[in-house]
Protein backbone atom coordinates (compact mmCIF):
# COMPACT_ATOMS: atom_id res chain seq x y z
CA UNK A 1 0.00 0.00 0.00
CA UNK A 2 3.04 2.67 0.65
CA UNK A 3 4.51 1.90 -2.60
CA UNK A 4 1.34 2.36 -4.34
CA UNK A 5 1.03 5.66 -2.51
CA UNK A 6 4.39 6.52 -3.29
CA UNK A 7 4.20 5.83 -6.91
CA UNK A 8 1.10 8.06 -7.09
CA UNK A 9 2.63 10.82 -5.08
CA UNK A 10 5.48 10.82 -7.63
CA UNK A 11 3.12 10.96 -10.53
CA UNK A 12 1.49 13.59 -9.66
CA UNK A 13 4.60 15.62 -8.94
CA UNK A 14 6.07 14.83 -12.29
CA UNK A 15 2.37 15.50 -14.02
CA UNK A 16 2.19 18.78 -11.91
CA UNK A 17 6.05 19.61 -12.86
CA UNK A 18 4.85 19.30 -16.53
CA UNK A 19 2.04 21.24 -16.32
CA UNK A 20 3.67 24.11 -14.58
CA UNK A 21 6.28 24.26 -17.40
CA UNK A 22 3.57 25.07 -20.42
CA UNK A 23 3.65 27.98 -21.31
CA UNK A 24 0.55 30.34 -21.98
CA UNK A 25 0.08 33.00 -24.60
CA UNK A 26 -1.23 35.01 -21.16
CA UNK A 27 2.07 34.59 -19.94
CA UNK A 28 3.42 37.54 -22.55
CA UNK A 29 0.27 40.03 -21.99
CA UNK A 30 3.09 42.45 -20.25
CA UNK A 31 5.62 42.20 -22.75
CA UNK A 32 6.56 44.82 -25.20
CA UNK A 33 6.55 46.38 -28.03
CA UNK A 34 3.04 44.62 -28.92
CA UNK A 35 2.93 42.35 -31.68
CA UNK A 36 0.20 43.52 -34.31
CA UNK A 37 -0.35 41.91 -36.81
CA UNK A 38 -1.08 44.75 -39.33
CA UNK A 39 1.74 46.80 -38.42
CA UNK A 40 4.36 44.39 -38.96
CA UNK A 41 3.08 42.04 -41.91
CA UNK A 42 2.83 45.50 -44.00
CA UNK A 43 4.40 45.91 -46.83
CA UNK A 44 7.93 43.83 -47.46
CA UNK A 45 9.44 41.44 -45.68
CA UNK A 46 11.77 38.86 -45.46
CA UNK A 47 11.92 35.67 -43.39
CA UNK A 48 14.94 33.06 -43.01
CA UNK A 49 14.57 29.73 -41.40
CA UNK A 50 15.83 26.10 -40.83
CA UNK A 51 13.60 22.89 -40.32
CA UNK A 52 15.10 20.27 -37.95
CA UNK A 53 13.08 16.67 -38.75
CA UNK A 54 12.24 14.46 -35.65
CA UNK A 55 15.96 13.84 -34.81
CA UNK A 56 16.99 17.51 -34.14
CA UNK A 57 18.96 17.12 -37.55
CA UNK A 58 18.83 20.20 -39.92
CA UNK A 59 16.82 18.91 -42.96
CA UNK A 60 15.98 21.87 -45.36
CA UNK A 61 17.00 25.75 -44.85
CA UNK A 62 14.73 28.28 -46.91
CA UNK A 63 14.72 32.24 -47.08
CA UNK A 64 11.51 33.74 -48.42
CA UNK A 65 9.78 37.12 -49.65
CA UNK A 66 7.01 38.59 -48.03
CA UNK A 67 4.18 41.31 -48.40
CA UNK A 68 1.23 42.26 -46.81
CA UNK A 69 -1.53 44.25 -47.24
CA UNK A 70 -4.05 45.17 -44.43
CA UNK A 71 -7.75 46.83 -44.47
CA UNK A 72 -9.85 47.66 -41.10
CA UNK A 73 -8.44 44.49 -39.71
CA UNK A 74 -8.21 42.01 -42.53
CA UNK A 75 -5.53 41.58 -44.59
CA UNK A 76 -3.85 39.68 -47.41
CA UNK A 77 0.00 38.31 -46.65
CA UNK A 78 1.48 36.90 -49.58
CA UNK A 79 4.70 34.86 -49.65
CA UNK A 80 7.39 32.82 -51.83
CA UNK A 81 9.70 30.31 -49.89
CA UNK A 82 13.46 29.51 -51.84
CA UNK A 83 14.30 25.45 -50.35
CA UNK A 84 17.56 24.82 -49.95
CA UNK A 85 16.66 21.60 -51.88
CA UNK A 86 15.77 23.86 -54.93
CA UNK A 87 11.65 24.00 -54.34
CA UNK A 88 10.12 27.39 -54.90
CA UNK A 89 6.53 27.14 -52.90
CA UNK A 90 4.21 30.14 -52.30
CA UNK A 91 1.31 30.60 -49.28
CA UNK A 92 -1.57 33.29 -49.73
CA UNK A 93 -2.45 34.04 -46.10
CA UNK A 94 -6.18 35.73 -45.66
CA UNK A 95 -5.96 36.85 -42.22
CA UNK A 96 -8.33 38.78 -39.62
CA UNK A 97 -7.29 40.96 -36.71
CA UNK A 98 -9.84 41.84 -33.91
CA UNK A 99 -9.66 44.04 -31.13
CA UNK A 100 -9.10 41.28 -28.37
CA UNK A 101 -6.28 40.23 -30.46
CA UNK A 102 -8.58 37.23 -32.37
CA UNK A 103 -6.59 36.11 -35.16
CA UNK A 104 -8.11 33.83 -37.78
CA UNK A 105 -6.52 33.03 -40.39
CA UNK A 106 -6.90 30.39 -44.15
CA UNK A 107 -4.40 29.52 -47.09
CA UNK A 108 -4.62 27.72 -49.65
CA UNK A 109 -2.67 24.86 -48.09
CA UNK A 110 -4.47 25.24 -44.79
CA UNK A 111 -7.07 22.41 -44.25
CA UNK A 112 -9.80 24.27 -42.80
CA UNK A 113 -8.66 27.68 -40.55
CA UNK A 114 -6.64 28.55 -38.36
CA UNK A 115 -6.69 30.40 -35.01
CA UNK A 116 -5.12 32.36 -32.08
CA UNK A 117 -4.70 34.76 -30.02
CA UNK A 118 -2.09 37.66 -29.50
CA UNK A 119 -0.61 38.50 -26.32
CA UNK A 120 1.95 41.42 -25.53
CA UNK A 121 4.61 40.94 -27.91
CA UNK A 122 3.91 37.22 -28.74
CA UNK A 123 1.48 35.24 -31.51
CA UNK A 124 0.30 31.77 -30.47
CA UNK A 125 -1.63 29.89 -33.40
CA UNK A 126 -2.77 26.67 -34.51
CA UNK A 127 -3.17 25.42 -37.80
CA UNK A 128 -3.60 22.02 -39.99
CA UNK A 129 -1.09 22.13 -43.00
CA UNK A 130 -1.45 19.91 -46.08
CA UNK A 131 1.87 19.30 -47.28
CA UNK A 132 3.21 16.94 -50.52
CA UNK A 133 4.63 14.23 -48.77
CA UNK A 134 5.91 10.58 -51.18
CA UNK A 135 4.34 11.76 -53.96
CA UNK A 136 1.12 12.18 -52.46
CA UNK A 137 -0.02 14.93 -49.15
CA UNK A 138 0.05 14.80 -45.70
CA UNK A 139 -1.61 16.78 -43.21
CA UNK A 140 -0.08 17.91 -40.16
CA UNK A 141 -0.55 19.71 -37.05
CA UNK A 142 1.28 23.34 -37.16
CA UNK A 143 1.45 24.90 -33.56
CA UNK A 144 3.40 28.76 -34.00
CA UNK A 145 4.50 30.95 -31.29
CA UNK A 146 5.90 34.00 -32.69
CA UNK A 147 8.03 36.79 -30.61
CA UNK A 148 8.41 40.17 -31.36
CA UNK A 149 11.86 41.22 -31.19
CA UNK A 150 11.56 44.56 -31.94
CA UNK A 151 9.59 46.94 -34.16
CA UNK A 152 11.19 45.38 -37.27
CA UNK A 153 12.11 41.85 -36.28
CA UNK A 154 10.22 38.70 -35.15
CA UNK A 155 11.30 35.35 -34.26
CA UNK A 156 9.22 32.57 -35.37
CA UNK A 157 9.48 28.72 -33.42
CA UNK A 158 7.52 26.20 -34.80
CA UNK A 159 6.04 22.49 -34.04
CA UNK A 160 4.89 20.16 -36.67
CA UNK A 161 2.81 17.08 -35.16
CA UNK A 162 0.79 14.06 -36.31
CA UNK A 163 -0.95 11.63 -34.39
CA UNK A 164 0.34 13.73 -31.53
CA UNK A 165 3.64 12.99 -32.21
CA UNK A 166 6.46 15.52 -33.23
CA UNK A 167 7.74 15.24 -36.43
CA UNK A 168 9.68 18.38 -36.92
CA UNK A 169 10.37 21.96 -36.01
CA UNK A 170 11.16 25.28 -37.92
CA UNK A 171 12.87 28.24 -36.48
CA UNK A 172 12.75 31.08 -38.68
CA UNK A 173 13.78 35.12 -38.22
CA UNK A 174 11.34 37.78 -40.07
CA UNK A 175 12.22 41.28 -41.07
CA UNK A 176 10.10 43.85 -41.86
CA UNK A 177 11.95 45.86 -44.55
CA UNK A 178 9.58 48.70 -45.82
CA UNK A 179 6.29 49.35 -44.72
CA UNK A 180 4.88 51.17 -47.44
CA UNK A 181 6.24 48.28 -50.12
CA UNK A 182 3.76 48.08 -53.18
CA UNK A 183 2.48 44.12 -53.23
CA UNK A 184 1.48 43.79 -56.63
CA UNK A 185 4.86 42.18 -58.01
CA UNK A 186 4.74 39.55 -55.21
CA UNK A 187 1.33 39.05 -55.54
CA UNK A 188 1.68 38.12 -58.71
CA UNK A 189 4.59 35.87 -58.52
CA UNK A 190 2.58 33.89 -56.01
CA UNK A 191 -0.31 33.76 -58.34
CA UNK A 192 2.05 31.94 -61.13
CA UNK A 193 3.69 29.89 -58.60
CA UNK A 194 -0.16 28.10 -57.73
CA UNK A 195 -1.52 28.45 -61.30
CA UNK A 196 2.25 25.65 -61.65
Amino acid sequence: MQKYFWQSAALASALTLIAGCSQSISDYTQLTPALKLDRFFLGAGQAYGVMHDWRGQQSVRFVADLCGEWQQGSGDLYEVFYFSDGRVEQRHWQLTQNADGEVRGTAGDVVGEATGQLAGNSLYWQYVLRIPYDGDTLDVTVKDWLHLVDEKNLINRTTLHKFGFKVAELTLSIQQLDANADCSALKQQVAEIAAD
